[in-house]
C-alpha cells in the first residue's frame, strides 16, 4: 500500500497537471469506485461538473483535490492498487479503468482512476476549516509537515502502552508511516520493532524521527518505492527506492551495518524485518 512518498508523488504530479483546470465531464466506469460517495456515481459526476480543482493536498498517505471555493474536496483511496494517471485524450483505455475525468480545456489529457483490485476510489467531502476533508480529520500531522510537534509525539509514545512499530504506524499519532519505511527507520536507529514505547527517551525519539525524515525524503528523491507494476507516478512511472532498502524485503541478506542475516517474523498480518545484532529485542520479545 502506498505510504507518505509515494503519494507525494503523485501530488506533486497532480499539482502540475492538474490543478486550475475545470472539469468539463466525469465518466464512473465501476461502481465500486466511487462507493465511499454514497449518493452514487451519476451524483458524483454531476457534481463535479464544472468545477475547478485547486492545488491537490495530502496529509500522510491520504491526497485530495479541493474544489476552488466551494468548501469541498475530491479525496482519494488509492488502496493497494489505486493509480491516478494523467493521459493523453484518445490513449487506449487501461483495462482496470474505474473514473475518467475530462476537462473543459485544449490541453490534450485527462484524468484517469486506474484500479486492478477495485480496493481504492475516489468520493467527494466537505471540507474542514484545517483544509482536510471531513473523514480524515482526525488523521494526525506527519512528520515532514513543518507544523509537526515533536514534543507532543514524544510525550504520547511515553503514555501509550504500546510498541514502537505500532506506535509509528499509528495515524492517529503520527501519519503516512507504513511497514517499509517504519522498517528502514527502525533499522537506522538501531531499534526493536517490539520495544516499548514507554521505554524511549526524548533523545532516542528524536533520532528516531530524524530517521524517519531521512528515509522518507530519500525515497521521494527516486520517486518513492514500487515492488510491482501497481504504484506508479502520475505518467506511469515507477519508484526506485527499493533499490536501496536496507531492512525490508532482505530476510537472510547480510545487515549492511554488521554483516549479520537479517530476519523476517510475521507481524499483525504483515512481516518485520530486522537485524538481530543491531537491533537486539527487548528481553520480553527475545
Amino acid at each position: 500500500m502506498p505510504e507518505l512518498p509515494e503519494v507525494e508523488v503523485v501530488r506533486r504530479g497532480l499539482a502540475r497537471w492538474v490543478a486550475g483546470r475545470t472539469i468539463g465531464s466525469v465518466d464512473v466506469l465501476h461502481p465500486r469506485a466511487v462507493r465511499r460517495h454514497t449518493a452514487g456515481g451519476s451524483d458524483f459526476a454531476d457534481r463535479l461538473r464544472g468545477e475547478t480543482v485547486g492545488v491537490p493536498q495530502r496529509r500522510g498517505k491520504y491526497l485530495w483535490l479541493p474544489l476552488e471555493g466551494r468548501g469541498l474536496s475530491v479525496l482519494g483511496h488509492l488502496g493497494m492498487s489505486g493509480q491516478l494517471l494523467v493521459q493523453p485524450e484518445g490513449a487506449p483505455d487501461e483495462k482496470h479503468l474505474r473514473i475518467r475525468v475530462r476537462f473543459a480545456d485544449a490541453a490534450g489529457t485527462e484524468l484517469r482512476f486506474v484500479d486492478q483490485r477495485t480496493f481504492g476510489g475516489l468520493s467527494l467531502h466537505e471540507t474542514t476549516a484545517d483544509g482536510l476533508p471531513d473523514v480524515i480529520a482526525h488523521i494526525a500531522r506527519d512528520p515532514l509537515d513543518p507544523l509537526f510537534d515533536e514534543a507532543s509525539y514524544h510525550r504520547a509514545l511515553r503514555a501509550r502502552r504500546t510498541t514502537l512499530k505500532r506506535a509509528l504506524l499509528d495515524q492517529s499519532l503520527i501519519s503516512g508511516v507504513g511497514n517499509i519505511y517504519a522498517d528502514e527507520a527502525l533499522w537506522r536507529s538501531r531499534l526493536h520493532y517490539d520495544r516499548p514505547t514507554a521505554t524511549l527517551t526524548r533523545p532516542r525519539s528524536t533520532e528516531l524521527l530524524g530517521h524517519v525524515r531521512d528515509v522518507m525524503n530519500a525515497a521521494l528523491e527516486v520517486g518513492g518505492t514500487s515492488f510491482d507494476s501497481l504504484y506508479v507516478n502520475v505518467n506511469g512511472e515507477s519508484g526506485y527506492f527499493d533499490r536501496s532498502l536496507d531492512a525490508y524485503g532482505r530476510e537472510d541478506q547480510p545487515c549492511r551495518r554488521c554483516g549479520t542475516p537479517m530476519r523476517r517474523r510475521p507481524w499483525m498480518n504483515r512481516s518485520s524485518y530486522f537485524c538481530p545484532r543491531c537491533q537486539r529485542p527487548p528481553r520480553a520479545a527475545s
